[in-house]
């Protein structure tokens, strides 16, 4: 599995969640997982979880840590399976500083206060993730915790980690795959 993170900043607007859009941006072809900060914005048009443009939530924040996620040939139910292990991973990572962190269904908090987002979605060709963690506290529409707040301030260093913590549970289960015998 493909790995970057990118050095840029990159205000997150939703449209990166589709197919190809990693390797058409930073040429990695095949299965990946690159992450990057920047603002984000999601329009209610660019949402695609139906239940917040229902409720009218679009996202918001000034700084976050994105990380899209593309595997080819993966159905969109192990898409979501996969996507909570992502989530869990951050959690666990987030853990390792030593900070108390929940996590329901595919969201993570702080002392109540909501950490993250993130979603799975399915496109014609590839399955995709995005998750994004705040940085800062501020810009989002309401009261949210960050990973300034909890005292990871090299968040290169987290999302490199979580990165490669991701591709290794994935490799591992290639692996369980490969070596079991059919019955």
């Amino acid at each position: 599995m493909n790995t970057l993170f990118i050095e840029k900043n990159i205000k997150y607007e939703g449209h990166q969640l589709s197919p190809h859009w990693i390797y058409k941006n930073f040429h990695l072809l095949g299965d990946s997982i690159v992450s990057f900060t920047g603002e984000v914005d999601v329009k209610l048009d660019e949402m695609v979880d139906i239940e917040d443009v229902i409720n009218n939530e679009p996202i918001k924040s000034d700084k976050m840590l994105n990380f899209i996620v593309e595997h080819f040939e993966m159905p969109f139910t192990t898409a979501v399976f996969a996507q909570r292990m992502l989530v869990t991973i951050i959690k666990e990572n987030l853990e390792k500083y030593g900070v108390k962190i929940e996590r329901k269904g595919d969201d993570l908090f702080f002392e109540d206060r909501k950490m993250s987002v993130s979603i799975a979605a399915k496109s014609t060709t590839s399955s995709l993730i995005h998750t994004a963690i705040n940085i800062v506290g501020t810009g989002a529409p309401i009261s949210v915790s960050c990973l300034s707040e909890v005292g990871i301030d090299d968040v290169k260093k987290f999302a490199q980690s979580v990165m490669k913590d991701y591709d290794l549970e994935i490799k591992s289960i290639q692996n369980a795959v490969c070596k079991t015998r059919g019955i």
